[in-house]
């Protein structure tokens, strides 16, 4: 805009010429008007990128941020629903932040919960790592039980000390997490985002809140990673995540501790071994089985080296909200005020499997006779992307302490899982991946 002016203006002799000045001067005026204008421009531009509505407008996502996005909440009407979610109905109730609650676990403990008159309150961010129609359906199932849940991410911290505000709950269950192992290579900022990030700003919440809540929140049974003993007790080594998705859940557990160990805060770790049951999660093993085998699609079953067995410790999702609830109860108070520990608090890590490792092969032959289909196998070898060859849960610190004691066999659980698959996907209405 500015070419007319000689990059050495000590030389340029103005007087020579009028219509040189002239000239000159009407450039001059000229690149002043332009650059006004665009000035203009990019200052409206700038006005209508801050300014504009999040709900019409909404800003494209970074994948490695893929579950922050702006919601609108708060307000008169908003604060009166959460209140009323949150509302103790029972005599020695709980009030429960759920995180996570449009999720598999989520929505199983979040729906125990409440028919048991607990109050509950839902926090979900609704991202797409799977079918967000299936987290939608599964809130119309709490929104039916009496569950709100706010659409909101567990990084603003903004929004959840409006929540703790609003509502001085006594627990909080925390599940939200970005799961998966394999994906974990394909986006591993996500990992770090929610895992991390999310826990922390989970924790910063908790801990300024007055009263403090207890805490129970889900680690995983990847922790064990690379460890060869089974079965798995809480006592092994968990320094050896074959997973970046291990390795956050680990990290989350250490960060805990921290936590509990500065602030007081009550903080009681579950790690689950593999769960399954109806409302499951697409991207596991069992849930794309079923898919594909009544699809006619090939299926990959893997094996470990020279023909080893590939082996998961498989739960029931009734089992698992069993322990989630026996941890809640059980769980002490928290011990500090206003960000200060006034005392030693409660830090408990529990297994919550079901003792019963499986084939995955074994868990092939009990779909084709469940779905009356024979599945074409492609046998091949664990890759080594984070895939562990066998999971096997010691829980006998569960049973002496929570009074854990799964119940449900996968011949049995696998035949409520296929019944609610059957029902859901049936009619055409919703598309099975």
């Amino acid at each position: 805009m500015l070419k007319h002016i000689p990059s050495t203006p000590g030389k340029f002799k103005m007087e020579k010429s009028p219509y040189i000045l002239n000239k000159s001067r009407w450039h001059w005026h000229s690149s002043i008007m332009k650059l006004t204008f665009w000035s203009f421009i990019f200052l409206g531009l700038i006005f209508i990128f801050f300014f504009r509505s999040p709900s019409s407008n909404p800003i494209p996502q970074d994948p490695s941020r893929r579950s922050l996005r702006t919601h609108n909440w708060g307000g008169p009407a908003w604060e009166k629903r959460v209140r009323s979610s949150a509302r103790i109905r029972s005599r020695n109730g709980i009030s429960v932040l759920v995180t996570g609650a449009a999720g598999f676990v989520g929505t199983h403990v979040s729906t125990a919960l409440k028919r048991r008159g607990d109050g509950v309150l839902g926090l979900d961010n609704f991202n797409d790592y799977y079918d967000p129609s299936l987290k939608r359906a599964r809130q119309a199932l709490l929104d039916r039980t009496g569950v709100f849940v706010v659409e909101g991410d567990i990084n603003d911290s903004t929004l959840l000390r409006k929540l703790f505000e609003v509502v001085p709950f006594t627990h909080v269950m925390h599940l939200a997490a970005q799961a998966g192992v394999r994906y974990a290579m394909e986006n591993p900022s996500s990992y770090v985002h929610s895992n991390i990030a999310g826990l922390v700003s989970l924790l910063e919440a908790c801990k300024s809140a007055n009263p403090q809540p207890a805490i129970v929140w889900a680690s995983s049974s990847s922790v064990y990673g690379l460890n060869s003993k089974v079965p798995f007790s809480e006592k092994d080594r968990t320094d050896q995540p074959a997973s970046l998705y291990a390795a956050t859940k680990k990290a989350g557990e250490e960060i805990a501790h921290t936590y509990n160990h500065i602030y007081g805060l009550s903080l009681t770790a579950l790690r689950f071994f593999t769960v399954y049951g109806p409302w499951g999660r697409p991207d596991m093993a069992y849930f794309f089985f079923t898919r594909d085998i009544l699809k006619g699609k090939t299926i990959s079953i893997f094996e470990a080296a020279n023909h080893g067995t590939v082996a998961r410790d498989f739960t029931y999702i009734d089992d698992i909200v069993k322990g989630c609830l026996a941890a809640l109860d059980t769980a002490e108070k928290s011990t500090g005020s206003g960000g200060k520990k006034k005392g030693p608090a409660q830090f408990r890590v529990y297994n919550l499997g079901n003792t019963s490792p499986v084939p995955v092969s074994d868990l092939v032959s009990i779909l084709e006779r469940l779905l009356k289909v024979d599945a074409k196998r492609n046998v091949m070898k664990l890759p080594q992307n984070g895939d562990v060859r066998f999971t096997h849960a010691n829980i006998s610190l569960a049973q002496r302490e929570l009074g854990y004691k799964p119940s449900t066999d996968l011949q049995t659980g696998m035949k409520k899982f296929v019944r609610w698959y059957l029902s859901y996907y049936s009619g055409g209405n919703k598309a099975a991946g």
